[in-house]
């Protein structure tokens, strides 16, 4: 080969590199130009859209009564929904009651038999409970004549239970698509991802896909360096210690995502201890207060926060529709809102549940159940 020729060569091979190089610049920079342009849309406030036609609420709720079966009542968001629930529940005439558990399936059953019972109208298996898990009491309550509902539980991607009745579904997806975005701005591209999951809880699956689908389309630099599963009955024992040995065997750890926020009080002392706070950003997702406060505090940087309230006017408007023959709504209908540093002061101080996402809802909910 002459030196011509050989010159010629290189200079061909220089320019596919820095083809190739740019070409992976501008795929990088239209990824984060998409992730940013997602994230924005759930900064604004959200509004209210009617999951239905009108109906006489009080006539439908008249002697009815509905046992709300969380998955555990450790759980302050779930708990925090049933309370809102009992209110909602209670200006129209249904009575909504809590089936207290420590997230022990054999707890579940009892709530369910209890409801077979003394004859309730509705179960509602609320974020958590795969109807799988307890199918036989259910279809024993099925065949009682109480109907079997989730919410806050399936995506729209599940397939529905046949016991079940109707489902409330949430965007599980959807919230992993904006967890991933978040990741990929708040690093400028740059995210290694410890992600904290509860692989036993069925909306972990569609979040976790979402999350590394929207993670490999926006953001070619971003990595998951860690998956850490963590049974929910073992948060308060493993997610501590799981998260510190991981930010300490991997320094380039500079995102922890828990994908639902109560995990966060066990990653925010790993962080400390692991001397990592302020420098690891945590993102995650329920809009659970003391976790606003972190925060508010700096100690953590993002929130995909829901109105309990918001889910529990949404929820007994679902379930009575079932309840009295009519249609209900696919899915709960309550919008994502982000919180971070610019905007966590609306959720007050300290922190509510149900503050900082407007009250629009309760007006538009009156209004459909006649109660105006």
């Amino acid at each position: 080969m002459t030196k011509r020729v050989l010159l010629a060569s290189l200079t061909a091979i220089a320019a596919t590199v820095c083809m190739t190089g740019a070409s992976f610049a501008d795929e990088a920079s239209e990824g984060l130009a998409r992730a940013t342009a997602n994230i924005e849309k759930y900064k604004a406030k959200p509004e209210f859209v009617a999951p239905g036609e009108p109906f006489d609420a009080k006539a439908c709720a008249a002697g009815k009564k509905m046992l709300s079966i969380p998955n555990s009542s450790g759980n302050p968001f779930l708990k925090g929904i049933i309370d809102r629930m009992k209110v909602a529940g209670a200006l129209v005439g249904l009575e909504v009651r809590e089936w207290e558990n420590q997230g022990q399936p054999s707890q579940w059953v009892q709530g369910v038999e209890l409801a077979t019972r003394e004859k309730y109208d509705i179960i509602d298996l609320i974020s958590g409970i795969d109807p799988g898990t307890i199918e036989p009491q259910l279809r024993a309550a099925k065949e009682a004549g109480v109907k079997v509902m989730t919410s806050h539980f399936y995506d729209p991607s599940f397939e529905q239970n046949p016991v079940v009745s109707s489902s409330l579904t949430i965007g599980f997806g959807e919230v992993g698509t904006i967890l991933a975005d978040w990741a990929a701005v708040a690093t400028e591209g740059k995210a290694n991802i410890a992600i904290v999951v509860s692989n036993e809880v069925p909306p972990t699956i569609p979040l976790v896909a979402n999350f590394k689908k929207q993670l490999a389309a926006n953001c070619p630099d971003c990595k998951i360096i860690q998956e850490i599963n963590v049974g929910v009955t073992e948060w308060g024992t493993k997610i501590q210690t799981a998260v510190q040995s991981a930010v300490q065997a991997n320094p380039e750890i500079n995102v922890v995502i828990p994908i639902y926020d109560s995990m966060s009080q066990f990653v925010i002392p790993a962080l400390r201890l692991a001397g990592k706070t302020g420098e690891v950003k945590v993102g995650t997702f329920n809009g659970t207060p003391f976790v606003l406060d972190y925060i508010a505090q700096g100690l953590a940087d993002m929130n995909i926060g829901e109105s309990l309230d918001w889910i529990a006017y949404a929820t007994v408007d679902g379930h009575l529709r079932d309840a009295c023959g009519l249609e209900s709504p696919k899915a709960l209908n309550v919008p994502f809102y982000i919180f971070d540093k610019t905007n966590v002061a609306e959720a007050g101080t300290p922190a509510q549940f149900d503050t900082g996402y407007g009250d629009a809802y309760k007006a538009g909910f009156h209004k459909l159940w006649g109660i105006e």
